[in-house]
């Protein structure tokens, strides 16, 4: 059974830090991508980031570069998503998923086949 557990969230202030955790079962990395992807109240779900421990592809969204930073624990079979200087528009919940090994450029929720429950970032200004 595939599962993904996220970890991490919290309430932090403007120019915070916080590392989320995705922690996956019933497949490896060999199998599928996975993606960062959030979701603010009112807004469309994003991509956030993504990674690829096949090809070692990664993508950011442009309103993450240099702020975020995505990478795998293959043998932890585990994402984590280091964020740093938040800010208050970074608010969301942060979902992971899988993705195809080979997503190319398109860090997608469509894509997805899995997602975890969720969990909730909160930065205050």
């Amino acid at each position: 059974e595939v599962q993904l557990v996220e970890s991490g969230g919290g309430l932090v202030q403007a120019g915070g830090s916080l590392r989320l955790s995705c922690a996956a079962s019933g497949f490896t990395f060999d199998d599928y991508a996975i993606g960062w992807f959030r979701q603010a109240p009112g807004k469309e779900r994003e991509g956030v980031s993504c990674i690829s421990s096949s090809d070692g592809n990664t993508y950011y969204a442009d309103s993450v570069k240099g702020r975020f930073t995505i990478s795998s624990d293959n043998a932890a079979n585990t994402v984590y998503l280091q964020m740093n200087s938040l800010k208050a528009e970074d608010t969301a919940v942060y979902y992971c998923a899988t993705l195809p090994v080979r997503f190319g450029r398109t860090c997608v929720y469509e894509l997805s086949l899995y997602w975890g429950q969720g969990t909730q970032v909160t930065v205050s200004s």
